[in-house]
């Protein structure tokens, strides 16, 4: 249900992206994503990586709900108004040309807002996803309707920054009001300081992760509206936003199964190791198929734009080949958590982030959103295998090794 709320969820951003794109052109569609991105970075610290963390207290307590929502409710509360004054740091150390502070301004109030996210984790912890689907595709209709309507009346570009916070807004009414039924009562969540050190303790390398996760894969925007142009940057945005926007699948996939490996772990040693190879392969079978499609059908997609952005589409063809790597990442991050290895997570996607500054340094002067993709491309794969380099972890790189070039499948075909 958490699937096909996501893909409905997809298909309506998808068409809402590019009706958005169309209407403001490269130019302004470069200045808007210029605001966005920085919402991108502070992400995790607004978030602090708990979720998982979340729905693993949540299904080794059931009975303690009120306190483990309670405690990372507020938790989220205070890291979003943190955010705040660190996004105006960002902005002024790396300001993103033609891009105003107003509007980055507006966008740093979603930290905040996002904090009945842990509604989610809930729901996800008692595998009621269907919920969640809900509230996600009633919210993103809602959204849509609004942006259409504001394209329709020709408004000017301050009133989409106003929309893109008030979906976050939605979400948050929605997740609220779903949390009330059945004996459930949001102001019923208490606060617990014990437990605020120990969900800290446990999350801090993801949050310190999450940040790295983000400027591996928003840097390049930034970098490329400053050091090559406004209206290459627009362009790129919707590269990014086509081939992202099937990154939902590993979440969700990952989240629906985190509980059964946890009880295949507790229970069984072989039958965990197995069940994390049948994921590494499910990575594989589900995004394969997308990267080669998207591949030979960029040109195709792309007619469904205005034609200043159809050079973009060889930039897709390469971009989308990362999502290889990001769901076989997300995969590999469950067993990190899992196993408590949760600082390798913030080594290895500061590895990636390092790889694609780098990069981007490199090819952007040159190759402008092209070299961005491939710096992209080969900051998803370093990150992702960069665990065989650690012994105490690198069977894992073996293991989506052999998923990756389809070896488990051959084996599977050979036995039976």
């Amino acid at each position: 249900m958490l699937f096909v709320g996501r893909v409905g969820s997809l298909l309506i951003k998808m068409l809402v992206s590019i009706s958005v794109a169309n209407y403001f052109g490269r130019l302004n569609n470069g200045i808007l994503t210029g605001g966005v991105v920085y919402i991108y970075f502070f992400s995790a610290v607004a978030t602090l990586g708990l979720d998982q963390f979340i729905v693993k207290e949540l299904h080794q307590f059931p009975e303690n709900r009120d306190q483990i929502l309670g405690t990372s409710f507020w938790m989220k509360v205070f890291a979003g108004f943190c955010c705040i004054p660190l996004i105006w740091m960002a902005y002024l150390i790396y300001p993103a040309k033609e891009t105003p502070y107003s509007y980055v301004f507006i966008f740093s109030f979603i930290g905040v807002i996002q904090a009945f996210t842990v509604i989610d984790a809930y729901f996800q912890s008692q595998v009621q996803s269907k919920y969640i689907m809900q509230v996600q595709i009633a919210g993103n209709l809602l959204s849509a309707a609004i942006k259409l309507v504001l394209i329709y009346l020709k408004m000017p570009l301050i009133w989409f920054v106003y929309a893109y916070t008030f979906d976050f807004f939605l979400l948050s009414v929605g997740y609220f009001f779903t949390y009330q039924r059945k004996q459930r009562n949001v102001f019923n969540w208490s606060f617990n300081l014990n437990l605020c050190k120990k969900l800290f303790k446990y999350s801090w390398p993801l949050m310190l992760s999450g940040i790295m996760v983000a400027l591996y894969m928003k840097i390049d925007q930034l970098m490329l509206q400053n050091m090559y142009s406004v209206k290459e940057a627009g362009a790129y945005q919707t590269v990014s936003s086509l081939s992202e926007a099937w990154n939902f699948i590993p979440a969700v996939i990952v989240t629906s199964l985190f509980p059964a490996i946890l009880n295949a772990k507790r229970d069984d040693a072989a039958r965990y190791r197995k069940r994390i190879q049948h994921l590494y392969d499910l990575m594989v079978y589900l995004s394969l198929p997308v990267a080669l499609v998207m591949t030979f059908a960029s040109p195709l997609i792309y007619k469904l734009y205005k034609p200043e952005y159809a050079y973009a589409a060889p930039t897709l063809s390469v971009h989308i080949w990362s999502g290889v790597f990001v769901f076989l990442g997300a995969a590999s991050s469950q067993y990190l958590i899992a196993e408590n290895f949760n600082k390798l997570t913030f080594i290895r996607t500061g590895f990636g982030a390092i790889v694609n500054i780098v990069l981007n340094l490199i090819l952007i002067p040159h190759m402008g959103m092209m070299g961005a993709a491939i710096a992209t491309l080969a900051a998803y794969a370093s990150a992702t295998f960069f665990v065989v380099f650690i012994p105490k972890v690198n069977d894992q790189a073996v293991m989506m090794f052999k998923s990756l070039f389809l070896i488990s499948l051959v084996q599977k075909i050979i036995k039976r």
